[in-house]
Protein backbone atom coordinates (compact mmCIF):
# COMPACT_ATOMS: atom_id res chain seq x y z
CA UNK A 1 0.00 0.00 0.00
CA UNK A 2 1.23 3.55 -1.11
CA UNK A 3 0.59 6.12 1.36
CA UNK A 4 -0.16 9.52 -0.58
CA UNK A 5 0.54 12.57 0.96
CA UNK A 6 -3.26 13.39 1.24
CA UNK A 7 -3.56 10.80 3.79
CA UNK A 8 -1.15 12.46 6.37
CA UNK A 9 -3.70 15.54 6.67
CA UNK A 10 -5.31 16.29 9.97
CA UNK A 11 -2.50 13.64 10.99
CA UNK A 12 0.64 15.01 13.41
CA UNK A 13 3.77 14.51 11.74
CA UNK A 14 6.88 13.75 13.85
CA UNK A 15 9.69 15.81 13.51
CA UNK A 16 12.72 14.81 13.42
CA UNK A 17 16.52 16.41 13.60
CA UNK A 18 18.77 16.18 10.13
CA UNK A 19 22.53 17.47 10.17
CA UNK A 20 21.47 21.20 11.45
CA UNK A 21 17.62 21.18 10.40
CA UNK A 22 14.13 20.35 12.06
CA UNK A 23 11.49 18.44 9.30
CA UNK A 24 9.05 16.54 9.01
CA UNK A 25 10.19 12.48 9.51
CA UNK A 26 8.55 12.29 5.47
CA UNK A 27 11.39 14.76 4.88
CA UNK A 28 14.17 13.33 6.64
CA UNK A 29 17.26 12.27 4.34
CA UNK A 30 20.91 11.52 4.34
CA UNK A 31 22.92 10.96 1.35
CA UNK A 32 22.97 7.47 -0.23
CA UNK A 33 27.06 7.44 -0.33
CA UNK A 34 27.31 8.05 3.37
CA UNK A 35 29.10 4.93 4.37
CA UNK A 36 26.60 4.26 7.57
CA UNK A 37 24.43 3.17 4.17
CA UNK A 38 27.50 1.99 2.40
CA UNK A 39 29.11 0.05 5.07
CA UNK A 40 27.23 -0.06 8.44
CA UNK A 41 29.86 2.67 9.98
CA UNK A 42 28.12 5.05 12.75
CA UNK A 43 27.01 4.76 16.18
CA UNK A 44 23.61 5.45 17.81
CA UNK A 45 22.03 5.63 21.29
CA UNK A 46 18.37 4.89 22.38
CA UNK A 47 16.48 6.27 25.45
CA UNK A 48 12.75 7.09 26.52
CA UNK A 49 11.33 9.76 27.85
CA UNK A 50 9.45 9.42 31.54
CA UNK A 51 6.99 12.41 31.84
CA UNK A 52 8.23 13.62 28.77
CA UNK A 53 11.97 13.99 30.11
CA UNK A 54 14.32 12.04 28.54
CA UNK A 55 15.95 9.70 30.89
CA UNK A 56 19.61 9.72 31.80
CA UNK A 57 19.63 11.83 28.36
CA UNK A 58 23.60 13.08 29.24
CA UNK A 59 24.76 9.31 29.97
CA UNK A 60 23.54 8.49 26.58
CA UNK A 61 25.08 10.81 24.73
CA UNK A 62 27.82 10.55 26.31
CA UNK A 63 27.97 6.43 25.60
CA UNK A 64 27.28 7.74 21.67
CA UNK A 65 30.23 9.51 21.85
CA UNK A 66 31.97 6.96 23.90
CA UNK A 67 31.01 4.30 21.13
CA UNK A 68 32.69 6.90 18.46
CA UNK A 69 35.67 6.87 20.28
CA UNK A 70 35.79 2.59 20.07
CA UNK A 71 35.46 2.99 16.46
CA UNK A 72 37.43 6.04 15.55
CA UNK A 73 34.63 8.36 14.51
CA UNK A 74 35.02 11.79 15.33
CA UNK A 75 31.96 13.56 16.55
CA UNK A 76 31.61 17.33 15.92
CA UNK A 77 29.18 18.34 18.30
CA UNK A 78 29.48 18.52 22.15
CA UNK A 79 27.90 16.74 24.59
CA UNK A 80 26.09 19.87 25.78
CA UNK A 81 24.79 20.76 22.34
CA UNK A 82 23.86 17.15 21.39
CA UNK A 83 21.76 17.17 24.69
CA UNK A 84 19.83 20.37 23.66
CA UNK A 85 19.15 19.05 20.22
CA UNK A 86 17.19 16.01 21.47
CA UNK A 87 15.57 18.15 24.23
CA UNK A 88 14.14 20.10 21.81
CA UNK A 89 13.57 17.72 19.44
CA UNK A 90 11.42 16.24 22.08
CA UNK A 91 9.46 19.58 22.54
CA UNK A 92 9.04 19.58 18.55
CA UNK A 93 7.05 16.27 18.98
CA UNK A 94 4.54 17.44 21.89
CA UNK A 95 1.84 15.44 20.61
CA UNK A 96 3.49 11.85 22.09
CA UNK A 97 2.64 11.24 25.44
CA UNK A 98 5.72 10.00 25.64
CA UNK A 99 8.77 9.40 23.19
CA UNK A 100 11.43 7.14 21.96
CA UNK A 101 14.50 8.77 21.41
CA UNK A 102 17.09 7.30 18.97
CA UNK A 103 20.71 9.54 18.62
CA UNK A 104 22.49 8.40 15.28
CA UNK A 105 25.57 9.85 14.22
CA UNK A 106 27.02 8.37 10.47
CA UNK A 107 30.31 7.94 9.33
CA UNK A 108 29.22 10.85 6.42
CA UNK A 109 30.11 10.45 2.70
CA UNK A 110 33.85 9.32 2.12
CA UNK A 111 35.33 9.96 -1.03
CA UNK A 112 36.50 6.30 -1.37
CA UNK A 113 33.18 5.15 0.03
CA UNK A 114 35.44 3.30 3.16
CA UNK A 115 37.15 5.95 4.72
CA UNK A 116 35.82 8.68 7.27
CA UNK A 117 36.44 12.12 6.34
CA UNK A 118 35.37 13.56 9.56
CA UNK A 119 31.97 15.03 8.07
CA UNK A 120 29.31 12.64 9.73
CA UNK A 121 25.73 13.33 10.04
CA UNK A 122 23.65 14.29 13.68
CA UNK A 123 20.08 12.36 13.10
CA UNK A 124 17.89 12.60 16.28
CA UNK A 125 14.43 10.70 15.64
CA UNK A 126 11.90 10.72 18.10
CA UNK A 127 8.82 8.62 17.85
CA UNK A 128 5.63 7.46 20.13
CA UNK A 129 6.49 5.11 22.73
CA UNK A 130 5.35 1.67 21.78
CA UNK A 131 4.90 -0.62 25.05
CA UNK A 132 5.74 -4.54 25.01
CA UNK A 133 3.02 -6.64 25.50
CA UNK A 134 2.24 -6.66 29.05
CA UNK A 135 2.55 -10.22 29.96
CA UNK A 136 6.10 -10.15 28.92
CA UNK A 137 6.13 -8.67 33.09
CA UNK A 138 3.47 -10.36 34.54
CA UNK A 139 4.63 -13.92 33.30
CA UNK A 140 8.09 -13.39 31.90
CA UNK A 141 9.75 -14.57 28.69
CA UNK A 142 12.16 -16.63 26.86
CA UNK A 143 15.77 -16.29 26.05
CA UNK A 144 17.80 -18.35 23.78
CA UNK A 145 21.99 -18.72 23.57
CA UNK A 146 24.15 -17.90 20.76
CA UNK A 147 27.69 -18.54 20.57
CA UNK A 148 28.54 -15.14 18.93
CA UNK A 149 30.91 -12.43 19.92
CA UNK A 150 30.04 -8.97 18.81
CA UNK A 151 33.34 -7.23 16.96
CA UNK A 152 34.21 -4.20 19.25
CA UNK A 153 31.80 -4.75 21.80
CA UNK A 154 32.19 -1.02 23.61
CA UNK A 155 30.38 0.21 20.91
CA UNK A 156 26.52 0.46 19.87
CA UNK A 157 27.39 0.61 16.44
CA UNK A 158 25.04 0.54 13.47
CA UNK A 159 25.96 -2.35 11.86
CA UNK A 160 23.89 -4.59 13.62
CA UNK A 161 24.07 -8.12 11.56
CA UNK A 162 24.59 -9.91 14.20
CA UNK A 163 21.68 -8.78 16.45
CA UNK A 164 19.55 -9.08 13.28
CA UNK A 165 20.55 -12.88 12.46
CA UNK A 166 20.65 -13.55 16.60
CA UNK A 167 17.04 -12.46 16.67
CA UNK A 168 15.63 -14.31 14.05
CA UNK A 169 17.40 -17.26 16.04
CA UNK A 170 15.19 -16.18 18.68
CA UNK A 171 11.90 -15.97 17.05
CA UNK A 172 12.32 -19.29 15.72
CA UNK A 173 12.03 -20.31 19.54
CA UNK A 174 9.37 -18.27 20.45
CA UNK A 175 11.94 -16.74 22.41
CA UNK A 176 12.30 -12.65 22.64
CA UNK A 177 15.78 -12.44 23.13
CA UNK A 178 19.32 -13.59 22.17
CA UNK A 179 22.22 -13.74 24.83
CA UNK A 180 25.67 -14.17 22.76
CA UNK A 181 28.12 -16.63 24.32
CA UNK A 182 31.62 -15.88 23.57
CA UNK A 183 34.66 -18.85 22.55
CA UNK A 184 35.78 -19.38 26.29
CA UNK A 185 31.64 -19.81 27.24
CA UNK A 186 31.31 -16.88 28.54
CA UNK A 187 27.81 -15.12 29.24
CA UNK A 188 27.92 -11.38 27.48
CA UNK A 189 25.13 -9.65 26.40
CA UNK A 190 21.70 -10.03 24.32
CA UNK A 191 21.34 -8.29 21.05
CA UNK A 192 19.60 -4.95 22.88
CA UNK A 193 19.98 -6.38 26.66
CA UNK A 194 21.99 -6.72 29.21
CA UNK A 195 21.35 -9.96 32.15
CA UNK A 196 21.25 -10.52 35.28
CA UNK A 197 20.90 -13.79 37.75
CA UNK A 198 19.78 -13.32 41.07
CA UNK A 199 21.51 -16.85 43.27
CA UNK A 200 20.35 -16.31 47.44
CA UNK A 201 21.10 -13.23 48.12
CA UNK A 202 23.72 -12.47 45.20
CA UNK A 203 22.91 -9.95 42.18
CA UNK A 204 25.25 -11.68 39.46
CA UNK A 205 25.49 -9.69 36.10
CA UNK A 206 28.67 -9.64 32.82
CA UNK A 207 31.48 -7.45 33.58
CA UNK A 208 33.47 -7.18 30.68
CA UNK A 209 33.10 -7.34 26.49
CA UNK A 210 29.67 -5.80 26.75
CA UNK A 211 27.95 -2.63 26.57
CA UNK A 212 27.06 -1.33 29.57
CA UNK A 213 23.39 -0.67 29.63
CA UNK A 214 22.12 2.74 30.88
CA UNK A 215 19.26 0.38 32.59
CA UNK A 216 21.90 -1.42 34.00
CA UNK A 217 23.57 1.02 35.74
CA UNK A 218 20.84 2.34 37.48
CA UNK A 219 19.76 -1.72 38.17
CA UNK A 220 23.25 -1.59 40.10
CA UNK A 221 22.96 1.74 41.68
CA UNK A 222 19.40 0.41 43.00
CA UNK A 223 20.43 -3.02 43.58
CA UNK A 224 23.61 -1.60 46.19
CA UNK A 225 22.00 -1.53 49.52
CA UNK A 226 19.85 -4.62 48.44
CA UNK A 227 21.97 -7.17 47.19
CA UNK A 228 25.18 -8.38 47.58
CA UNK A 229 26.60 -7.31 43.78
CA UNK A 230 28.89 -8.84 41.41
CA UNK A 231 29.84 -7.83 38.26
CA UNK A 232 32.20 -10.18 36.84
CA UNK A 233 32.31 -13.15 34.33
CA UNK A 234 30.12 -15.88 34.07
CA UNK A 235 30.60 -19.11 32.77
CA UNK A 236 27.49 -20.69 30.49
CA UNK A 237 26.99 -23.58 32.83
CA UNK A 238 25.88 -21.04 35.86
CA UNK A 239 22.97 -19.93 34.05
CA UNK A 240 21.20 -23.43 35.06
CA UNK A 241 22.05 -22.79 39.14
CA UNK A 242 20.36 -19.38 38.46
CA UNK A 243 17.22 -18.96 40.55
CA UNK A 244 16.18 -15.94 38.81
CA UNK A 245 17.12 -14.25 35.58
CA UNK A 246 15.95 -10.65 34.06
CA UNK A 247 17.00 -8.67 31.50
CA UNK A 248 17.13 -4.73 31.16
CA UNK A 249 17.22 -1.97 28.28
CA UNK A 250 15.80 1.29 27.63
CA UNK A 251 13.13 0.63 25.71
CA UNK A 252 12.12 -3.34 28.02
CA UNK A 253 13.14 -1.78 31.50
CA UNK A 254 13.42 -4.83 33.35
CA UNK A 255 11.83 -7.99 32.04
CA UNK A 256 11.39 -11.34 34.28
CA UNK A 257 13.16 -14.10 32.33
CA UNK A 258 11.56 -17.98 32.97
CA UNK A 259 13.06 -19.84 30.37
CA UNK A 260 16.70 -20.27 29.08
CA UNK A 261 16.88 -22.05 25.79
CA UNK A 262 14.86 -25.39 26.84
CA UNK A 263 15.31 -25.10 30.72
CA UNK A 264 13.07 -23.01 33.04
CA UNK A 265 14.79 -20.71 35.43
CA UNK A 266 13.16 -21.09 39.38
CA UNK A 267 9.80 -22.08 39.23
CA UNK A 268 9.22 -21.30 36.02
CA UNK A 269 7.70 -17.92 37.11
CA UNK A 270 9.33 -14.02 37.82
CA UNK A 271 10.70 -14.54 41.01
CA UNK A 272 10.20 -12.03 43.89
CA UNK A 273 13.49 -10.66 43.70
CA UNK A 274 13.17 -9.57 39.96
CA UNK A 275 10.04 -8.31 41.30
CA UNK A 276 11.26 -6.07 43.75
CA UNK A 277 14.28 -5.02 41.52
CA UNK A 278 10.97 -4.00 38.99
CA UNK A 279 9.56 -2.15 41.74
CA UNK A 280 12.29 -0.44 42.34
CA UNK A 281 13.34 0.70 38.76
CA UNK A 282 9.36 1.92 38.42
CA UNK A 283 9.91 4.24 41.20
CA UNK A 284 12.89 5.52 40.29
CA UNK A 285 11.73 6.30 36.93
CA UNK A 286 8.45 7.83 38.23
CA UNK A 287 10.74 10.26 40.66
CA UNK A 288 12.89 11.04 37.62
CA UNK A 289 9.90 12.20 35.82
CA UNK A 290 8.61 14.10 38.27
CA UNK A 291 12.27 15.52 38.44
CA UNK A 292 12.41 14.31 41.94
CA UNK A 293 15.83 12.34 40.85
Amino acid sequence: MVTTPEAYKGISMDIYYIDGAFVEEDKAVISVKDIVVLRGYGVFDFLITYNKRPFRLKQHVERLQNSARHIGLEIRLSTDEICAIAEETVKRNSHHDESNIRLVYTGGISSDGVTPEGNGTLMVMVTPRHHLPAWWYTDGVKIITVDIERFIPGAKSTNYLSAVYALGLARKQNAVESIYIDRDNRLLEGTTTNIFMLQGNRLITSGSNILPGVTRSVILELAADQFDVDVRDIDKSELSAAEEIFITASNKEVVPVIAVDDRSVGDGKPGPKTRRLMKLFGDHTTAYGQGNV
